[in-house]
Parts: C-alpha cells; structure tokens; sequence
C-alpha cells in the first residue's frame, strides 16, 4: 500500500501501525505528486490519502485520489481526513463504487475501524464513514447550486449567446466584473482551462441540463 499524510508525525505513526498489523508500505508522502507518482511506480493494491496536502493544502490529495481511480482503476482508495470536501467526494462516492472509502480522523475512535476498512477497501469493497454520506446526502442535486445567484445570472445571459459587453450592459456591472463572475463559475464547476473544450461551451451545457 501507499500512504499519503503532509503532517510527518501522523505519517509515520500510520507507517509504524500498518507495519505491525502486517501490511506492506510502498512508500509514504507527503504531497499529491509524490503520490500520483508512488502509485505509478509501484501499483499497489490500496492508497491512503489525506485530502488537504502541498502546495495549496485545499484538496489537493482528494483530486490525486480521484486521479488515481482514473489511471488506476484497480487501486483502492481510502481518504482519511478531518474534513468533507464536497465537490469532489461527490465524484468519488458516485463514481465505480468499488474499492473506495472515505473516514473522518476524528470520528475514528477504534484502530481496528480504520483496519477494517482499509481491509474492505484493498478487498474492492467500499468503506463510507456515515457522516461522510449524511453531509453529501444534504447537498442539493443541481450541479448549479454552488454558484451564487449573480453567477446564476451571468450564466443565463451566457446560454443565451451574448458576449460579456452585452452582459455586463444588461446587469449594469463591468466588463471585468463579469469576467470576474465567469472565471469564478469555471472553477465552482470544475471546468479546466486546459482540457481542451471551450470551458464557456461547457457551463453553458450544465447550465442547461440542469
């Protein structure tokens, strides 16, 4: 297995505890890249990752999990973190269902939770923390509903094929305000400016489909 954890002490406290119950550690980092690499190199049966890792410490390590799914679909994956990070646990919990888990650090009182899932995870099974499920449950349905009803605004006149001028003239903001709004709607939805698609196209569908 890999381990991913960005704070040392817990790392290789995790290092030395799986060592013991038996399991074989690959490697452990401390950054996404460190573990989409790892992974690469060594293909084990199961990672665990943290979701707040280098440089940024947002949710680098839940996009590396979700990358390694991708490339790696016969690696399981485990997030231990202290926290839910929304728009792409999503992904991870509707995505292929097997080998794949997610707990909160501070809602496992028992080692033997976290080997037992870690267990289920390697197995291809799934390992779900309930409160994990219960917020992303609570989110509302519509892949919209992170955008603010300005966004909500700009993106309508988008759908309806006019330029940011002509935007920005009918909400009486700025050109740059309206620039502002669109970059912000690309990154809420997840829209890359390197995956080769024109990202407005792209949140002009969602917004329709929804």
């Amino acid at each position: 297995m890999i381990l991913a954890e960005d704070s040392t002490l817990l790392r290789e406290g995790l290092v030395r505890l799986l060592v013991e119950e038996g399991h074989e550690v690959l490697a452990a980092v401390g950054d996404a890249r460190a573990l989409l690499d790892a992974v690469a190199a060594h293909r084990p049966d199961v990672v665990v990752t943290d979701v707040r890792m280098p440089p940024t410490n947002t949710d680098e390590g839940l996009k590396a999990a979700l990358e390694v799914r991708e490339r790696f679909p016969g690696v399981g994956v485990l997030v231990l973190s202290q926290y839910v990070e929304q728009r792409y646990a999503v992904d991870l919990l509707t995505g292929h269902a097997d080998g794949v888990g997610y707990l909160l650090k501070d809602r496992v009182v028992q080692v033997e939770e976290f080997l037992d899932a870690l267990s289920r995870v390697g197995a291809g099974g799934a390992a779900f923390d309930p409160e994990v499920v219960r917020r992303l449950l609570a989110r509302t349905t519509s892949p919209l509903d992170v955008l603010t009803a300005r966004e909500r605004d700009v993106l309508a006149h988008m759908a309806e094929g006019h330029t940011n001028n002509a935007i920005a003239d009918r909400l009486h903001v700025s050109r740059s305000a309206v620039e502002k709004h669109i970059n912000s709607i690309f990154d809420k939805l997840g829209l890359s400016a390197d995956g080769g698609y024109s990202r407005r196209v792209l949140a002009v569908l969602r917004y329709l489909r929804a």
